[in-house]
């Protein structure tokens, strides 16, 4: 009895310890939840104060900062401005100007405005007669243009002062023009016109991420790093690049959900507007700055803070379980691994990436030397056309010289008129040879296709004029607008007509025909009546040729073939039902600018 009376005295304190270890445990475990649960709600509300903080005082930062841009570009349109304000004054008093109105002896006012518009700066000069007709110019092919019924010099003649007007040309471009009335004694003589260049303000925005617009007094947007807002107003240009449904727009709403509200959305990125007045005819320019270098930076913080908070997390984790604790060894073991598999990825995505880079130094370098080939059989060709001119020239001169001896100048001028233009042809020789030559860049541009393969047959003028070759050419009168790169699209043209004259040596009667169609594509045809393709399967692999050795190497269809493919096009061959070979080119059609050009 003694022994159970100890056995049973000593059940009931072995029960009540262990019933306080498990109340103990069970208060540690909802100890370390409740402070997990803190920790959280404490990360939140930090990230969340922060977020708004560095939000608010990065977007003054940043808008600051678009604020000096802003007076900046604004500063540097009224200094050209004014510069260029004063110019139709000086201009309207010229006594050689006023002499030539007055004279009607217009042979020298090109050429004296010439002289003045590198020292003033000005886009273009003008000099208009009393009929608004124009007798000089810095471009001479606006000579003889009429502006009898033009704003600019209506108003000019109405007013003594200098008269600024804007206008908007067919080509969708904004011309900004002072004009000023020319007087002698009180009679109207004509009138002086000074055009400013403003774009090339467009040109510097262009670099900056910044999207920046100048309105006149009613809005309408006059320069713009848009090329599509001109003309329109600010709501117009907006719900043109806006985000095109609802979806979009909650989607987007939800990307900026931690920035501030943004005043409006430009290519579906929320961007802050500013607006400043220009002390000009009522203008404003607007820019609107993206909230992207604001979010990097605020991001940049809340990561860190992010980071910090995840730490103490983990360490609250491994004091709470050893289990979880070997876990986050295991995990970390497992992302070191994978960092090493990412380093190890991207350093041979680096490496493939300098072979493609070098690959496409190859293929231009290639293409070069093909063009520059071509360019070698064609200087026989151009030496003897550039022959011809000298010599007569020298003829020219030396009438010219026996007219002078006689005493007979004006007849002489006649003279110097024709080697003049015998200089502008051999000038416009070199031009195309040397634009020819030069490299294509990487910037595509809006180019119509009969202005390409018009310049094509002009760089390949002086071999037509050694041979007898029938060309047959058929273009339709609208453009055919394409985007791609105007050097390029020109040596696949010349490549191609090249290939048709080397296939017409030995035809009695050579033909060529080329025909530019626009339907859904741009199709260019150039059709031979030589005798045809041998082997298809072949043609526009690299160094297959059918020429003799010493005639080419084999690169001309196949460089064309990359050229067409990097424009979105095709190249494709086959042979005639009559007899010869037709090559056919693809390119995808530019619709907009089409139907802008009609």
């Amino acid at each position: 009895m003694t022994a159970e009376a100890n056995i049973q005295s000593a059940g009931p304190p072995q029960g009540g310890e262990g019933s306080r270890t498990r109340r103990g445990s069970l208060r540690w475990r909802w100890l370390i939840r409740l402070v997990m649960v803190l920790m959280i709600g404490l990360a939140v509300g930090t990230v969340w104060y922060t977020n708004t903080w560095l939000t608010e005082r990065f977007t003054a930062t940043t808008r600051a900062r678009a604020e000096v841009r802003q007076t900046l570009y604004s500063g540097n349109i009224m200094s050209e401005l004014q510069r260029n304000s004063i110019v139709p004054l000086l201009l309207s008093r010229d006594p050689e100007l006023i002499k030539a109105l007055q004279s009607q002896d217009y042979s020298r006012a090109s050429q004296r405005l010439i002289t003045f518009v590198d020292e003033i700066g000005a886009a273009s000069l003008q000099l208009v007669d009393g009929a608004g007709r124009v007798v000089g110019a810095t471009d001479r092919n606006l000579i003889g243009t009429n502006y009898r019924q033009s704003t600019f010099v209506i108003e000019a003649q109405r007013s003594n002062d200098t008269v600024f007007s804007t206008t908007l040309s067919e080509a969708g471009a904004f011309r900004f023009t002072y004009s000023r009335r020319i007087q002698a004694d009180g009679v109207l003589l004509g009138v002086i016109l000074v055009h400013v260049d403003l774009r090339k303000f467009e040109q510097s925005w262009s670099g900056i991420s910044d999207a920046v617009f100048v309105t006149d007094s009613e809005g309408r947007i006059m320069l713009t790093t848009e090329p599509r807002w001109r003309g329109l107003l600010e709501n117009e240009a907006l719900a043109d690049t806006s985000a095109p449904s609802a979806i979009e727009r909650a989607i987007r709403a939800t990307a900026d959900w931690t920035a501030l509200p943004p005043d409006a959305y430009l290519r579906g990125e929320a961007v802050m507007r500013l607006e400043s007045r220009i002390p000009f005819q009522g203008w404003r320019m607007v820019t609107f700055s993206p909230y992207a270098s604001v979010r990097e930076r605020v991001n940049a913080v809340l990561a860190l803070e992010i980071m910090g908070f995840a730490i103490l997390l983990a360490l609250a984790f491994w004091l709470s379980s050893r289990r979880a604790y070997s876990q986050s060894a295991f995990f970390r073991a497992e992302s070191a691994e994978l960092r090493q598999l990412n380093v190890a990825l991207q350093r041979e995505i680096a490496e493939r990436e300098r072979a493609e880079k070098n690959l496409q130094v190859a293929e231009q370098t290639l293409a070069q030397s093909s063009k520059l080939a071509a360019l070698g059989e064609m200087s026989a060709a151009v030496s003897h056309e550039l022959n011809q001119p000298l010599a007569a020239m020298k003829t020219y001169l030396a009438g010219a010289r026996l007219l002078l001896q006689r005493k007979r100048p004006e007849e002489s001028l006649a003279s110097f008129q024709r080697i003049d233009d015998l200089i502008e042809r051999m000038g416009a020789i070199t031009r195309q040879l040397k634009s020819y030559a030069r490299k294509g860049g990487d910037a595509f541009e809006p180019i119509d296709l009969r202005t390409a393969i018009s310049a094509a047959l002009a760089m390949m003028e002086p071999q037509l004029k050694s041979r007898k070759v029938k060309i047959n050419r058929s273009m339709p009168r609208q453009p055919v607008m394409v985007l791609g790169d105007r050097i390029r699209i020109e040596q696949v043209v010349i490549n191609l007509f090249r290939n048709a004259l080397d296939a017409t040596k030995d035809v009695a009667e050579p033909e060529i025909s080329l025909t530019l169609s626009a339907g859904s594509q741009a199709v260019l045809m150039v059709r031979d009546n030589g005798h045809g393709i041998k082997d298809l399967v072949n043609l526009f692999e690299p160094f297959y040729t059918t020429k003799a050795p010493g005639d080419g190497v084999g690169l001309g269809l196949a460089i064309s073939s990359g050229i067409v493919n990097d424009h979105g096009g095709r190249l494709t061959a086959r042979n005639a039902q009559g007899g010869g070979a037709v090559f056919e080119m693809q390119l995808p059609i530019l619709r907009e600018r089409t139907e802008a050009a009609e």
